[in-house]
């Protein structure tokens, strides 16, 4: 083989090259204008279309949250209602509950006087009094 064979062979190697060059160049060039009109497109949606979702979508947020402390404060407020209720309540019952028993005390102890007294009458064997 010849210089000469072999220059035009680096020649055509070289224009290729330089082909292959202009080719990854055009498709950079291409990529970019396809990235940059992508991004215009999804930076108009979102100005169009998320951006006025994502205000309604805070708004309700804040809505639910309102009404999420409003829901536990009036929980807390039943429940201290229902606390002291039941406080008083179980107050009550057991003022009844005293009363009840010093009263069956007190009936309790009369029985048992008016018992004994009747044991003591009826009693056959009645003793002398010893001490008078």
């Amino acid at each position: 083989m010849d210089l000469g064979t072999t220059n035009l062979f680096l020649g055509i190697l070289a224009v290729v090259s330089l082909l292959e060059l202009l080719g990854f160049i055009a498709a950079a060039y291409f990529a970019y204008r396809l990235y940059a009109r992508a991004y215009l497109l999804v930076q108009g949606l979102e100005e169009r279309q998320v951006a006025p979702v994502m205000t309604r979508v805070n708004a309700i947020l804040d809505d639910v949250k309102d009404v999420s402390a409003r829901v536990h404060e009036e929980t807390d407020r039943v429940d201290q209602a229902i606390r002291g209720t039941i406080d008083r309540v179980d107050e009550t019952a057991e003022r009844v509950r005293t009363n009840v028993r010093v009263r069956a005390t007190r009936a309790i102890g009369l029985l048992h006087g008016i018992r004994v007294a009747i044991e003591t009458f009826l009693r056959t064997d009645r003793r002398p009094n010893v001490g008078a």
